[in-house]
């Protein structure tokens, strides 16, 4: 018998400052009358993993550099969210007005990620380490209960030409993250050369349209019967990610 995927959103209520983050997890995943199996998958909002660690920033707590004013005045951003946005940044791109396209641990995004909704006006920055904390939650739920499950951090992506955001895993552990489609026959015959499909990411988007973007206070979500391999060995972003010179729209646009 196949079973079917299933999505369960898990709700929360709203928190200040820092927290234990797989404690409440456990708490909210109970309270909601839901419990883990072997083989699922959580998903867990990178904002409220960035509000655990007290990754918030105030913006009265920002001294501005010469760097700031240039880029708030370039791309007509705030100034303090220009000096987040550096500080935050590996590499800067170019942007247009409001936005600046950045890069940072190889996650490219607009504003380094910075996400400015449901923080009572104070900046919220992507999560420290996400790769070991994913790892960190996964292992305490085996030492804890001797279940292996997966889990993804997500956030919302705009895509390249589409309207509207999309879900993407800017971390996860426990399952394997890329199915390498290469050297398989497509429907006519015909041998895949560069294809590889993003579990992760695809699993991420599903969880998100659960999750909502906006007043509903899910940041959890556990996806049932994935399909993902599961797998004990340790995840890096070295196997979800590719260096923007490697990217097609990177290196396309830039000619």
């Amino acid at each position: 018998m196949v079973m079917s995927l299933e999505v369960f959103p898990i709700k929360a209520t709203k928190k200040e400052g820092k927290f234990d983050l797989y404690n409440e997890i456990k708490k909210l995943v109970k309270k909601n009358s839901v419990s883990l199996k072997e083989g699922d998958i959580l998903v867990i909002s990178s904002k409220y993993i960035s509000n655990s660690q007290e990754r918030i920033l105030d913006h009265n707590s920002i001294k501005l550099s010469e760097k700031a004013y240039e880029l708030s005045k370039k791309f007509s951003i705030n100034q303090k969210l220009s000096e987040a946005i550096i500080r935050e940044s590996d590499v800067v791109f170019g942007g247009v007005s409001g936005f600046v396209i950045t890069s940072s641990n190889n996650i490219m995004a607009p504003n380094a990620g910075i996400d400015k909704s449901n923080s009572q006006g104070k900046l919220i920055l992507y999560p420290n380490d996400p790769y070991q904390v994913a790892e960190q939650i996964k292992r305490k739920f085996f030492l804890d209960y001797n279940l292996h499950v997966g889990i993804i951090i997500v956030d919302s992506r705009l895509m390249p030409a589409r309207i509207g955001t999309s879900g993407v895993a800017i971390a996860c552990s426990g399952f394997e993250p890329v199915f390498d489609r290469r050297a398989t026959k497509d429907l006519d015959g015909n041998v895949l050369k560069v294809t590889f499909q993003a579990i992760a990411d695809n699993l991420a988007s599903i969880a998100n349209h659960k999750m909502g973007e906006a007043d509903e206070l899910i940041p959890l979500a556990i996806i049932r019967e994935s399909g993902a391999k599961l797998t004990d060995r340790k995840i890096s972003s070295e196997e979800t990610t590719i260096t923007y010179d490697e990217c097609i729209y990177f290196r396309g646009l830039k000619k």
